[in-house]
């Protein structure tokens, strides 16, 4: 089997059979086919695309180029969750004690921040003492007693999508539907769970910028779950704005606490609610999305979701009165207040530009070696809808330096406008999708 038959194979719009994709999987990983091949392939599978059976192919042997993590030691359904990226997506934090404490067993593997979105395991680690890093058992063992675990991605896990997604980065194939999807769903297929729910985001604070582009995601990779037997749901939720009020590593651990107690910014609560639901009715823990619901409700009315969060919190190092008193969290020790440039509505808080604000005050990283000060970020005391007056305060921003507070202001004021009619304010959750 040559490397080039099969690049002509493609280009010319034929399908790939599994030896050949096997075969193209193996050798890049092995070092075995040039980087100058595999992105002629990148190429080709970009202007021609893939079948349905090729993209199941090419998922689940990128799942296997390393380490399969087997989560069987743990009883009972596991349940993952991805999103596909956001600002101010706090929501791992908030739905995975909800599930647990609803009876789902969450072993969650996570990444860090890049660009204008955030990172779970850096939102985890502003808690002083949290430990991402820990051995695969302790790990299993977590989540056998309490339900709940988050780590960092570690081992050699999808080393095949590591080198692709490397080379799809500086060779214009990222938006590729059926690379992407493979993407997401091989590292979710080797991470062990049972079942995979998906939040894809839309809007401009998300890599999908258009309703149709995020349904077409949520399709193939739910497809791909089935394909591959893992029961998978996605649900396409908005990101035009801010998800809510908080945007940097300890804010938003602060504002998590706050909805797992019951309070919080409505439209976080809103969407940790559903996606939660949605775990329990993949964990098995409910018959049906409507008792899912309730289950999820009384688990944060109960004060057990807030619990399973401390459970979590001590048992990977760290003091878990930092949960009840989310105030104690450490922030940046320079506090800049922006006020309303004019009187009228919020009508536009453009995501993304709010992100690069919150890179611009230490919050994120431009490049994935760049450190992050973990107490910067913007706390939003108004947003997108609300009537402002001029002169009014509308957010704080945090970081070490005062230079910095002024450039996270400038290219804060940069992501808003003020109009003179209030905007008509969409919905949170756009759609449902499952395989049937």
């Amino acid at each position: 089997m040559r490397m080039y038959d099969i690049i002509h194979k493609k280009r010319e719009g034929g399908e790939l059979s599994g030896e050949e994709i096997r075969f193209f999987v193996q050798g890049f990983t092995r070092g075995e086919i040039p980087d100058y091949q595999a992105s002629a392939l990148m190429m080709a599978i970009f202007f021609q695309g893939m079948t349905r059976r090729e993209t199941g192919d090419l998922t689940m042997e990128m799942a296997h180029s390393g380490d399969m993590v087997d989560l069987s030691s743990i009883p009972g359904v596991k349940v993952d969750k991805h999103s596909t990226g956001g600002v101010g997506d706090k929501t791992s934090l908030i739905l995975g004690p909800i599930a647990a404490a609803c009876g789902v067993k969450i072993a969650k593997m996570s990444g860090r921040g890049l660009g204008h979105t955030g990172g779970t395991v850096d939102k985890l680690e502003s808690i002083p003492g949290f430990r991402t890093a820990i051995p695969r058992e302790e790990f299993f063992q977590i989540v056998r007693e309490t339900g709940l675990s988050i780590i960092g991605q570690s081992g050699n896990l999808c080393p095949a999508d590591k080198k692709l997604y490397a080379l799809r980065d500086v060779t214009a194939t990222v938006e590729s539907l059926p690379l992407i999807a493979s993407s997401i769903m091989s590292k979710k297929i080797a991470a062990g769970a049972d079942a995979i729910l998906l939040d894809v985001k839309v809007g401009s604070g998300a890599f999908m910028k258009t309703r149709e582009d995020s349904r077409a995601l949520a399709r193939e990779m739910v497809r791909i779950g089935a394909q591959v037997g893992r029961r998978t749901v996605a649900l396409i939720t908005d990101m035009d704005m801010p998800l809510g009020r908080c945007v940097g590593n300890a804010l938003e651990v602060q504002e998590a606490c706050q909805v797992l107690s019951g309070r919080g910014d409505p439209r976080l609560r809103e969407l940790c609610l559903e996606l939660s639901a949605n775990m329990v009715y993949l964990g098995g823990q409910a018959s049906t999305l409507e008792e899912a619901r309730g289950l999820a409700s009384q688990a944060v009315a109960s004060g057990k979701a807030l619990e399973k969060f401390r459970d979590m919190v001590e048992a990977q190092g760290a003091d878990g009165s930092c949960v009840l008193q989310p105030e104690k969290l450490p922030l940046s020790q320079v506090c800049l207040e922006v006020s309303a440039p004019e009187t009228g509505y919020l009508t536009r808080l453009n995501a993304e530009e709010c992100g690069l604000a919150a890179v611009e005050l230490g919050a994120g990283r431009e490049t994935k070696d760049s450190p992050i000060d973990y107490g910067a970020g913007i706390v939003l005391l108004k947003n997108k809808g609300d009537a402002v007056a001029k002169g009014e305060p509308i957010a704080l921003l945090y970081a070490q330096r005062e230079d910095l507070c002024h450039r996270g202001r400038e290219r804060f004021l940069s992501a808003l406008k003020v109009g003179q009619e209030a905007p008509v304010m969409g919905p949170l959750i756009l759609e449902r999708i499952e395989e049937v």
